[in-house]
């Protein structure tokens, strides 16, 4: 397991430059040093796309999907808050700070009596989804929030996020996409073990048997081709997406030398480092697809898949900024790209090894 970071830690790694090493550096033409893989283009389409998030944001501080999938606030905030944080702003701090601030505030806003985190009027009946990136953004800025008061509202928010997820577990560990629904579901069950990871990294208690269980969930789900099915014991394909997903789970958890987690994640090099398996959802499984390579120990991966993806993103992003991911919406392809392009640069902790 991580150990658990402080508060003070967690807002000065937010703050560093990239961490030089391994994986190098290179400088561009302003001699400001960049990690390795990140060139002048990739900065520059990195901060467009952080143009656009902060000028599509709305008033209340929230973002919102336009097409036919549904708004979903929360999740879409959630993550475009998640970019920003990628980039080094915090709620006082870095160009972007009045944004952060703006979406901390509508998340903050948004917890109900219940501890659950939803705008039950947009989010369509599944709100577990953005319950669990509310979780994990509000965990990751926690750390990174200069005042007491603020910080002490974002607790007490956590700590009810906390008890919800404990009290909506099922019978085999996992989550579905309604509190009280009381079965499980791959996607929304890796939603609400990462957000359950940052806020135990963040000094949040969380009863370990709640993790256990969900960990035990992904065993349940491991199929005999090394994928992750949708649902535990029950019969289905793996799904690569999940599978990535399943794997930065493990690896957030510290588990890196675990059998199954490595299984996985060949796994997905065999599928979804083919650019194949994704269900027509691409930028999802490689946000965790490139999450899970850059956690693991295995920089050649790292270093031929990285580069090919980076420009396969560049090539896709709008002439204002945007990426359309998976006909989601504009926040969340927009959010996602970023969140990956930005992982060199080590600045979230949920992402660091």
């Amino acid at each position: 397991m991580k150990n658990t970071t402080s508060a003070l830690l967690i807002a000065v790694a937010a703050l560093l430059p990239a961490t030089p090493g391994v994986r190098g550096e290179q400088t561009h033409e302003s001699a400001r040093p960049l990690p390795r893989h990140i060139s002048a283009e990739t900065d520059a389409a990195i901060e467009r796309g952080l143009a656009f998030l902060a000028r599509t944001q709305g008033r209340d501080g929230a973002w919102r999907n336009r097409t036919g999938y549904g708004t979903y606030p929360v999740a879409m905030s959630a993550l475009a808050g998640l970019a920003f944080l990628a980039a080094g702003n915090t709620t006082t701090q870095g160009t972007y700070a009045p944004n952060v601030d703006r979406v901390t505030e509508f998340l903050l806003g948004c917890r109900m009596p219940s501890g659950l985190i939803a705008r039950m009027d947009e989010d369509e009946g599944r709100p577990m989804y953005g319950h669990g990136f509310a979780t994990l953004f509000l965990a990751e800025v926690y750390g990174m929030t200069e005042d007491a008061d603020r910080q002490a509202r974002i607790r007490e928010v956590l700590q009810g996020a906390v008890e919800l997820i404990a009290r909506s577990q099922s019978p085999l560990g996992g989550w579905i996409y309604m509190p009280d629904g009381g079965g499980d579901e791959g996607s929304v069950t890796i939603t609400q073990l990462q957000g359950l990871r940052a806020c135990r990294n963040a000094g949040i208690a969380v009863p370990k048997d709640v993790i256990d269980r969900a960990l035990k969930y992904l065993e349940l789900s491991f199929r005999s081709d090394g994928g992750i099915a949708y649902r535990a014991r029950q019969a289905g394909p793996s799904r690569p997406p999940i599978t990535a997903a399943a794997v930065c789970c493990w690896f957030n958890c510290g588990d890196y030398d675990n059998p199954m987690a490595k299984r996985c994640l060949q796994f997905c090099h065999e599928t979804l480092g083919r650019g194949e398996g994704t269900l027509g959802h691409k930028y999802y499984a490689h946000l965790y697809y490139a999450q899970a390579i850059y956690l693991s120990d295995e920089p050649a991966q790292w270093d031929r898949y990285f580069p090919k993806f980076r420009d396969e993103l560049l090539r896709e992003q709008n002439a204002d900024g945007s990426w359309m991911g998976d006909s989601v919406g504009l926040p969340y392809g927009t959010a996602l790209a970023t969140i990956i392009l930005q992982l060199p640069y080590n600045r979230l902790p949920i992402m660091q090894r």
